[in-house]
């Protein structure tokens, strides 16, 4: 079940371990039309940076080529907030939880008619990619 108890984010916690889940989403994503831009690895990153110990988590940079054009010919600022960031983070007692931008909050922040079109369905196809993952 997907949480939205914030009004930015859509989030679910699965039962598949951290490795399982980020090879779940992603192919869940490509399913949707999603092909993965980036990768972040925020806990080497810290690690690196900062010599901090943290959670794994990874940010991955997912993009509908397609929604992404009509976004961008619509409103070109958009692009500020592309690609749409998916997240797999491990908490210390080992749960795994999805987090991804939620497109809708975007459209109502900008408000433009063409840009809510493009949200809404962006957010039916993340929808869909974060209940496909167990």
């Amino acid at each position: 079940m997907i949480d939205t108890n914030t009004p930015y984010a859509l989030k679910k916690s699965v039962s598949t371990d951290y490795d399982a889940t980020i090879q779940a989403i992603k192919a869940a994503l490509a399913e949707q039309g999603f092909g993965i831009l980036t990768e972040i690895d925020v806990a080497a990153t810290l690690k690196k940076k900062l010599n901090v110990e943290s959670p794994r988590t990874i940010i991955l940079g997912a993009c509908n080529p397609q929604l992404a054009h009509r976004a961008m010919i619509a409103v070109p600022d958009v692009s500020v907030f592309l690609p749409c960031n998916v997240v797999v983070r491990e908490s210390p007692d080992g749960r795994v939880e999805i987090a991804a931008m939620n497109p809708e909050a975007m459209g109502m922040m900008i408000n433009h008619p063409e840009l809510m079109l493009v949200a809404a369905e962006a957010d039916k196809r993340i929808r869909t990619a974060l209940d496909g993952v167990n």
